[in-house]
């Protein structure tokens, strides 16, 4: 396909797949659920952070997860005491545990009270054209409490070479709009242009036979080649693109 085709391709593909249908089988419907900006935030944060495995299987503990915050996930994190993180304990989403989970609640309460909350921290450390170093800050203020290393690997360093699949798509689903329903557009401070595509083996594969990627692994060398090539289909919102890789991936098995 020549650029042009490439991009009608993919443009029809957008238009196929960010839709509010697409929520029926996607873990983003669980933000969905509230009204509150802190309670979309959190929600989507938390679903964002288990969101690896089989898609059910993430959504239902998900689900789980939000029940046993009492469905106020914002109002949780800030007034929790000791015995309500007693309760998240036997939480489990295969490797992430109830430890990991209780740290996760602490820290988003000391991010809410001490740095203005989610928007403020990764607004405070965009960069000029991209959200990646703002991860790595936010890593390295999201576990400034005492805390097990074993919960560190939960939250991926785009500087240590991860793709940061998953707080990829938790910046999409806050900051692109919402004019589909889909994605929230939550957060005006940051452009959609700075955003980067989820990466993971479904959009990569499709990428690669797309010829939008050549590098074989799916890690932070990876999403840099496919920004550049997504942002050469639409330079605003690049990230749009992310529902054409996905749904040709899974649902479509292109």
């Amino acid at each position: 396909m020549t650029k042009a085709e490439l991009k009608e391709f993919l443009d029809a593909k957008v238009l196929e797949y960010n839709h509010p249908k697409f929520l029926e089988d996607d873990p983003l419907q669980i933000p969905h659920l509230y009204n509150q900006k802190e309670d979309i935030e959190i929600s989507a944060f938390l679903t964002a952070t288990i969101a690896w495995g089989n898609r059910k299987s993430i959504i239902n503990n998900a689900t789980r997860l939000m029940g046993l915050m009492g469905h106020t996930p914002y109002d949780f994190v800030m007034n929790h005491s000791q015995d309500d993180l007693d309760v998240l304990s036997s939480f489990v989403h295969r490797t992430f545990n109830g430890t990991d989970l209780g740290y996760f609640v602490t820290s988003l309460q000391n991010i809410y009270k001490n740095h203005g909350g989610l928007e403020a921290v990764f607004s405070e450390y965009q960069s000029k054209d991209t959200m990646q170093p703002a991860i790595s800050n936010f890593k390295e203020l999201f576990f400034e409490l005492p805390h097990q290393n074993r919960t560190q690997k939960h939250v991926s360093d785009p500087n240590k070479g991860s793709a940061a699949k998953r707080i990829n798509m938790f910046l999409r689903w806050m900051v692109r709009d919402n004019s589909t329903g889909v994605d929230f557009g939550l957060w005006k401070d940051i452009s959609p242009a700075k955003l980067s595509c989820p990466l993971d083996v479904h959009s990569g594969n499709v990428a690669r036979k797309l010829k939008l990627l050549k590098r074989k692994q799916n890690d932070a060398k990876a999403l840099q080649e496919l920004d550049k090539n997504l942002r050469k289909l639409d330079a605003t919102d690049p990230v749009k693109y992310d529902f054409a890789l996905f749904g040709l991936g899974v649902f479509e098995k292109f």
